[in-house]
């Protein structure tokens, strides 16, 4: 079977067959974006105490926050769990 690549990147390789069939892979690890992720959970758990000290701060805006901020965590665990694993 002919296949050749037509483009490779560091993310995903596409690849073709001479049925005209395109595949698509992704090699595993996390994405670029990880270092945004955890920015946005320091600004949002920054965000969280500044004004849980303030006169705003009401059950509605503890419950967003906490929307928010429970997968960015989940995500940074995540994170971290991996580049140790890597280490080792």
């Amino acid at each position: 079977m002919l296949t050749s690549t037509i483009i490779t990147t560091t993310t995903s390789t596409i690849s073709s067959t001479a049925a005209g069939m395109v595949t698509l892979t992704t090699p595993t690890g996390l994405p670029e974006y990880g270092v945004l992720a955890v920015v946005a959970l320091i600004l949002l758990l920054s965000a969280k105490e500044i004004l849980s000290a303030s006169e705003k701060w009401n059950r509605s805006l503890d419950c967003s926050l906490n929307m928010t901020i429970l997968p960015l965590l989940v995500s940074f665990v995540a994170i971290v769990i991996f580049k140790i694993s890597e280490i080792i």
